[in-house]
């Protein structure tokens, strides 16, 4: 009589198993650019690969009771398709691994090491449009990356790909853009609009260079739409009326580039009784986030060193669409990424053939509760 196949076996034939293995497979062989099909590049594929050591600890809930400790080995896999049929058209395509449920994240865990369920997977379209592109002027329409110039994931998490129109136009250092978006609830479904408009100016010098940037961004909840109550804290039923400027400074220090920034968020809306969660925190309305970062990792050797502080009060951003990396808090498909505070210290040293090895370390607690934890992070990271 045949016996049942051990779950290590079974394992390795499911989803996730597949993914950590291609990521081992593409990690530990030389990358390469993006496969070009045709004499004028009309079409070319390419794709990014993530795996990931996550562990978190001595961290506890808003009434001060305990979380287990947690250690897990998670994946991202990423593949995309770019077609220009006829200058200045363009189409852009990818899918990403992930959970239905989340916009904010593209991760997947393959293995938890305290015996935990592992959640769901699959593979969801992120991206899908149709842009042109001319000298000063672009636009484009469908489901795309945020459309804005920013410097870090505080305000708005780089795996949230809202759908809608976007355009700009440029001219020497001066830029201008705006949008009216669409916002995701995972990732098939969308509530409330995003109308934004954003002002950029950059310098680029052999000396110092610098880019100043101010946004106004006008988040329309829908308080009659049964997707929006799947976020956090009523976020998808309320609206916000958030102003960011940031500056970022980039010069050369004991042979190395440094980049300096800094982002002030202040979030200018009202709110009543009528909103319990943001009643209680009707002053919660401002963060600020301070970045530094010593080096890169362009090319194999290469290292750099980095150091950001953030305070971010609950209402400050719209914490579903803000980023997912500092904070273990929310469910397991949402995070609550705001009414917080802390650390980030990081380390990146580049492995040639478009890898590099990214360790991040958080020290983070709630500015509102006794909410708090740490956590340490090691990617390995290739792209193609």
């Amino acid at each position: 009589m045949s016996r049942p196949a051990s779950p290590w076996v079974t394992s390795v034939f499911n989803l996730r198993s597949c993914l950590l293995w291609i990521s081992i497979l593409l990690a530990s062989t030389p990358a390469f650019g993006a496969i070009e099909i045709g004499d004028k590049k009309e079409l070319s594929l390419f794709g990014d690969f993530r795996v990931r050591l996550e562990q978190d600890w001595d961290s506890h809930r808003e009434d001060g009771s305990a979380r287990e400790d947690r250690l897990r080995a998670r994946v991202r896999a990423r593949l995309g398709l770019d077609w220009k049929p006829v200058a200045p058209l363009h189409f852009g395509l990818r899918l990403r691994s992930g959970v239905e449920g989340s916009q904010q994240s593209a991760h997947i865990t393959v293995l938890d090491f305290d015996g935990n369920d592992t959640g769901e997977a699959g593979f969801y379209f992120d991206r899908w449009f149709l842009e042109a592109r001319g000298e000063k002027v672009w636009g484009w329409v469908g489901r795309n990356s945020f459309p804005f110039w920013t410097q870090n994931e505080m305000f708005w998490d780089d795996d949230v790909t809202p759908v809608g129109l976007a355009g700009g136009w440029s001219s020497g250092n001066l830029s201008v853009r705006s949008a009216y978006l669409g916002l995701p609830v995972g990732m098939k479904d969308f509530t409330g609009n995003l109308a934004a408009g954003q002002v950029v100016y950059d310098r680029n010098s052999p000396g110092l260079s610098f880019t100043l940037a101010a946004g106004l961004y006008s988040f329309d909840g829908d308080p009659e739409d049964v997707d929006a109550s799947r976020l956090r804290n009523d976020n998808g039923q309320r609206d916000y009326s958030i102003a960011m400027g940031s500056v970022q400074t980039r010069f050369e220090a004991a042979g190395r580039r440094l980049t300096l920034g800094m982002d002030l968020l202040h979030n200018g809306e009202s709110y009543g009784p009528d909103d319990p969660f943001a009643f209680a925190h009707r002053d919660a309305t401002d963060g600020f986030v301070l970045s530094a970062m010593w080096g890169t990792a362009a090319k194999a050797g290469d290292w750099g060193l980095g150091y950001w502080y953030g305070r971010i009060e609950a209402l400050a951003v719209n914490a579903s669409v803000a980023q997912d990396d500092w904070v273990r808090w929310g469910s397991s498909t949402q995070t609550d990424s705001s009414d917080l505070r802390g650390h980030e210290l990081r380390f990146i040293y580049g492995l040639g053939n478009r890898g590099n090895l990214t360790a991040r370390l958080y020290l983070i607690e709630a500015i509102s509760s006794d909410q708090d934890g740490n956590r340490f992070r090691v990617d390995y990271n290739v792209k193609f």
